[in-house]
């Protein structure tokens, strides 16, 4: 099971976030096919978000194909192969490297600092 984290900071919807991590947990083997997802309700719960946030993001993910849903037993992730395409892997990863420097950038550190300290990681 992935732990599931939203960024209000990030300009992305909620619920394509949601979309996202389940996506990339799928292609990253982090979620397994047949793997039960917490429900509506309770991942609305635990992100502090709208039912209807968690909702829409299944309901996507339901006509893709990626989860089903079983009346009475849950979500779990389909079977449905799937993979992240390169550039959208690059895409996420230079968003992700944005945020990051900028961040440590407000703190003052430089490129040479992170870098250092991604090396010691």
């Amino acid at each position: 099971m992935i732990e599931f984290k939203l960024d209000p900071k990030s300009g992305v919807p909620f619920y394509r976030q949601i979309i996202d991590q389940i996506r990339f947990g799928i292609a990253s083997g982090n979620l397994a096919v047949g793997e039960q997802l917490p429900t509506v309700r309770g991942l609305a719960v635990e992100l502090k978000v709208n039912l209807n946030t968690v909702s829409k993001a299944y309901k996507e993910l339901e006509i893709q194909n990626i989860i089903e849903t079983h009346q009475g037993t849950g979500t779990f992730i389909g079977d449905t192969k799937l993979s992240i395409p390169d550039d959208e892997k690059q895409s996420k990863l230079k968003t992700i490297v944005t945020e990051f420097t900028t961040i440590a950038s407000s703190y003052g550190f430089t490129k040479n600092d992170l870098i250092n300290q991604l090396k010691k990681n």
